[in-house]
């Protein structure tokens, strides 16, 4: 927050906010319209990426933006640098599509919670991840925010299935958690897909393969026992 300040002896004496003075907020105005105008183009590939389209001709972005060319290399260096910095904003935007899951309760209903969640999101997720693939190199953006997903999943995974995970001895819940990691990530997801799997079927198998996992976590029975 900008501090108020008191005008110098001698000067008058009204305190005045830095913000309130005219050049401040026509540069402020200035920054937040090239702002918005920078989110309308990567907003335009993203546009068209949910399209299906793997390639963004800087006319066809221009055009889906409302915006001139000219602008779109007024605020981007390079097209490489603006699909990167879409795909990143997509990574974002995904992170906003989580919501709670539920904790404690049968693990079924638990199992079914996540894997809901993990299954719509993946599928929402896929252009964006196909286009990532294509890019020559991913930028430090792309690096910090595709690890932050992949942090809060894994960390959702041990509190979702805390239960299970945390009657394990170290080295074993490493293993477990690993293996719930792997079947509920992208990874995995367009394995299914691609093999010609539904989403439905996709999903259910994801289902299969946590529900075995985590089977392998509860004590063993009479019948189990050497």
């Amino acid at each position: 927050m900008r501090q108020w300040r008191r005008a110098e002896p001698g000067g008058v004496n009204v305190e005045q906010s830095a913000a309130g003075r005219p050049e401040e907020r026509r540069a402020d105005g200035r920054a937040e319209r090239s702002r918005l105008s920078r989110v309308k183009i990567a907003d335009a590939v993203l546009s068209l990426l949910d399209e299906g389209e793997s390639q963004f001709p800087a006319d066809r972005v221009a055009e889906r933006a409302g915006v001139s060319r000219r602008l779109v290399f007024h605020h981007y260096a390079d097209m490489s640098q603006l699909v990167e910095t879409a795909i990143a904003r997509r990574l974002e935007q995904l992170m906003e599509q989580t919501r709670p899951l539920p904790t404690d309760g049968p693990r079924a209903a638990r199992v079914a919670a996540l894997t809901e969640q993990r299954s719509r999101i993946l599928e929402w997720i896929t252009p964006a991840q196909l286009a990532l693939m294509r890019l020559e190199q991913n930028g430090d953006r792309i690096r910090e925010v595709t690890r932050q997903v992949l942090d809060f999943a894994r960390g959702r995974l041990a509190e979702v299935f805390g239960e299970e995970l945390d009657r394990l001895p170290t080295e074993r819940r490493t293993e477990v958690l690993h293996g719930l990691d792997a079947v509920t990530t992208w990874g995995a997801w367009y394995h299914w897909r691609s093999s010609g799997l539904s989403v439905e079927a996709a999903t259910r198998t994801m289902a299969t393969a946590v529900h075995a996992l985590l089977a392998s976590t509860d004590p063993a029975g009479p019948a189990d026992r050497p």
